[in-house]
This record gives C-alpha cells, structure tokens and sequence, in this order.
C-alpha cells in the first residue's frame, strides 16, 4: 500500500480561521483533501479540494485514510491531543498535530485564574456515572460536557450528593461570536440556559467533609432495630486491604446489605467502578442513602445473587459478604468471571462456611489463604476500661494460580 503523501491534524478554534497561524492556512490551500466536523469544515466554504465530513464512528475514517495518497488536512477542535479524536488518528495513521489551545486552557484564562492544579475530566460521551467519588474533595474540576451531561444536568447530579460546597463557572462558546461566561450557584446553574458548546469549572467555596479510611460504623444507615447487619469497621479495612484495589478497580460486593465496603472501595477505586448486588431492600434502600452521604455513586441492584451479576463487567476485586445459602455455585461464578490477577475476598464467621469456602476455591484452583480475626473494642466501665469483643471473623483471600511456562 502506498502511504499518504502528507497528513496532518490541525487543531482550530470556535473562531475559524482566524485561530489558525499563517503556515497552517498555507497548508490547508495546499492540500488535496480536508477532513473534519461539518461544523469545522463550514469555515473553508471555498476549499477547493474534496471534503470530507466525519460523522459517526472512528473506524470507517480510519480505514478510509488509510487508503488515501493525497495531501490531507485533518481538523479537530482546540487540543486534538486532549480528550480529542487526535489520541486515536494518530495511534492508526502517520499524522503529524499541530495543536490550538483546548477548551478548558481557553475556560480558565477566563475565569483568570490558574489550572495547573486543577482536576480535569469528561462527561462528554461518557456516562456520568461514578463522578462523585471522582471529584469529592477536588478544589477545582474542569468538566467536558455534552447536550446529555449538560451543565444542568451535572447540577442536578452534584445536588443528589450534597456537594453544594461548588460554585461553577460556565464558559460558552468560547472564542464564537456568542461566546459568554459567568458564574454560577448549583440552583442557578441547574435552571439555567446554556449553549450546547460548554466547559464546566467547579471551584470549592468551603472544604468537603473527609471521611477517613474505616468509616465508623454508626455513621452508616442501617436496618432498625436490628443493627448490626454490617461488615464492622476493623474487619472492613483488613478485607479491603485483603482485596487489593487499585484507583481503577472493577469491583463486585456480593450481598452489599448497607454498602459499607462498596462505599470504602469506591473511595480507593475513584476511577473504577463499584457494583453492587443486594437481595433484602430494605437493606438496599440504606445502601443508596449511604451512597449519597459518603459521594460514592456506585451501581446497586435488587436480586439474589448470582442473579444480576451477569449484567456487570468482569471484576477485579470481589467481596461475598453473603451468599444466601448458594455459597459454593456463587464462588464458581466468581471465580469464573475474576478478571487475571484479581483477588476474591469472603468473610466467613462460622468454621462450616469456612471449610466450604476453602475447599470451593480450591475446587476452581486458586490459591487460597485464611486469616482469623479476633477484635476487642475499648468501653468505659465506671471509671475503669474494660474490652468487648466483636465476633471472630474468618477472611478468606483467594486468587487464581499462575499457569506454568
């Protein structure tokens, strides 16, 4: 096949040409064949080479490309580098980029103030799901939005998980003859009127709530008047340390009841995703409270596992905190669907759980090891301390053996 004579990806902004340097104009009269968004394309109406409109997926204009031997001029808007189509044209094709400035470089200068120190990430079609955990305690985030994950809506989101310390500055079509910026309280943006091309900044007006690793267990909604239905704070930090996350976990919790170690999971794995699966609902019910007060957002269902599981991706880490007397078919399960290199966690507080636990993962050929913990806690008794113990607690950590070269 023979290579395209010359490809080249310019990023150009909501002003037209007017963004672009003297050689890149050059480049584009130049050229035999222009690509680029229809609304891109509309500020070259007399281009005198074949244009070519990108609509819909990536691939076909791949393959296309590949195929061409004319000198071609790619456009992108701002940054193609940055949350743009420039990361995946340049892994398939030889191009050359020639960023302009990206929207959120353009959103800070102004709102006039620094963003070197600012978390950045996008809702621009992507779900918004799991964004909570993402930004909680972030003292400015810049958002790339779409007409789904519009400001409005990512008002009302923020709203659901009292994350009111925000105000937001919105900055609309920037460099385009409508272009306006402002601020904004979450109730002002969430009513408000905004143009299609946006970029959200949140800045802290007062710091966030920080909950520390082994949040106590009585902050946590629970079934009354039986408490108690919840994986105790001590044992919970032993098993997440047990479960191996990372900050881009996958991760299931089998029998979740409150949430209490989906929550403390979503809060390691803020990048990740948190699944899961709860049979009784008044216990889920607590669960999505909980979600709420601790700014995990997580994906919690009503089934008795393993049904449900099948509609979650593949996991990295998973915990069975109960198993509804289907222990040994669920770990088969479990075991089948564990990403490579994952770890399952189940804590068991009978020695007959325990065997069938052991001798299940084994049945699968994982590696299995067992730690028993004992836990007191401290209670004042007059003017002395006495200690009151919590039941003993099995956590059984399995993973799956390495097959020999």
């Amino acid at each position: 096949m023979t290579l395209t004579k010359s490809m080249k990806l310019i990023g150009i902004g909501d002003n037209g040409i007017a963004s672009l340097l003297p050689q890149y104009i050059e480049w584009i009269n130049q050229s035999e064949v222009l690509v680029g968004g229809e609304r891109l394309l509309a500020f070259f109406p007399h281009y005198q080479g074949e244009k070519i409109a990108v609509k819909g997926g990536l691939k076909a204009l791949v393959q296309r490309l590949e195929q061409e031997t004319r000198n071609t001029i790619i456009l992108a808007s701002g940054d193609p580098l940055f949350y743009g189509i420039g990361s995946y044209l340049a892994a398939k094709l030889p191009i050359e980029v020639y960023p302009y400035m990206s929207s959120v470089q353009l959103a800070f200068s102004r709102m006039g103030e620094g963003w070197s120190d600012a978390y950045i990430t996008s809702v621009h079609g992507r779900p918004i799901k799991g964004l909570a955990q993402r930004i909680d305690g972030k003292k400015k985030v810049a958002l790339l939005t779409d007409e789904t994950n519009s400001p409005n809506a990512i008002a009302s989101y923020l709203k659901q998980f009292g994350m009111t310390e925000y105000k937001a500055f919105v900055a609309e079509n920037l460099q385009g003859e409508q272009e306006k910026c402002g601020w904004y309280t979450l109730d002002e943006m969430e009513v408000g009127n905004f143009s299609p091309l946006n970029v959200v900044i949140l800045k802290q007006t007062a710091p966030a709530r920080v909950w520390p690793l082994g949040i106590d267990d009585e902050e946590f909604s629970q079934r009354k008047p039986e408490k108690g239905l919840i994986t105790k704070k001590e044992i919970r930090v032993l098993t997440l340390q047990a479960m191996r996350l990372h900050e881009r976990s996958i991760m299931w919790d089998v029998g979740t009841c409150t949430g209490s170690m989906a929550i403390e999971a979503g809060k390691i794995a803020r990048e990740g995703q948190v699944f899961g699966v709860e049979k009784n609902a008044p216990d889920l019910e607590n669960c999505m409270a909980n979600q709420k007060k601790f700014r995990v957002d997580m994906t919690a269902i009503h089934a008795k596992a393993p049904e449900g599981l099948d509609t979650f991706p593949n996991p990295d880490s998973i915990f069975i905190g109960g198993t509804g007397g289907e222990m040994t078919d669920l770990i088969a399960l479990c075991c089948e669907r564990l990403n490579e290199g994952g770890t399952i966690v189940l804590n068991a507080a009978t020695i007959e759980n325990l065997y069938l636990a052991v001798e299940a993962f084994k049945k699968a050929d994982f590696n299995v090891s067992v730690t028993q913990a004992q836990i007191a806690r401290s209670k004042p008794i007059l003017h002395m301390t006495r200690f009151v113990p919590l039941n003993p607690i099995y956590i059984i950590a399995a993973t799956r053996k390495e097959e020999e070269n």
